[in-house]
């Protein structure tokens, strides 16, 4: 029992779970912020533009106690597609930076000094300084 309580805290301790749990918290915050957005700033607008209609009202009673709420899932819907517009901006700038950083990293290992030499006897690779080779013991001029 002891091996297993160790198993899982290793487990949740590793970086990635840790990165898991901060992006569901920040998560769950942005999606209050989205959902006041959409209550609160967006809709009012437009339902004042469409007749002073408030789309959290908005729904069809099919019996007593049975109501489809239409308008609650406009706002839903609204949301989700911020939320998703928010995610692909942020994507795409993680997207942009790390390809941006791949490029310098590609672009200063190409205008690096060489580090070694083949060897004109074996064709190994030896040390730039090297005047023996290591691999087949030839001198190296």
């Amino acid at each position: 029992m002891k091996n297993f309580f160790n198993e899982f805290k290793k487990f949740a301790m590793r970086g990635n779970v840790m990165d898991m749990a901060v992006g569901i918290i920040i998560g769950a915050a942005f999606g209050k912020i989205v959902t006041s957005l959409v209550e609160d700033v967006i809709m009012p607008p437009i339902g004042w533009a469409l007749g002073k209609v408030d789309f959290s009202d908005l729904a069809i009673e099919l019996t007593e106690g049975v109501t489809i709420k239409y308008g609650a899932f406009i706002n839903t819907v609204i949301s989700f597609i911020i939320v998703a517009f928010a995610v692909f901006i942020l994507i795409k700038a993680v997207n942009t930076l790390q390809a941006k950083m791949l490029k310098e990293e590609e672009d200063a290992a190409a205008n690096a000094a060489p580090t070694t030499k083949k060897c004109p006897f074996c064709c190994e690779d030896v040390a730039i300084e090297a005047t023996k080779c290591p691999h087949c013991t030839s001198n190296l001029k």
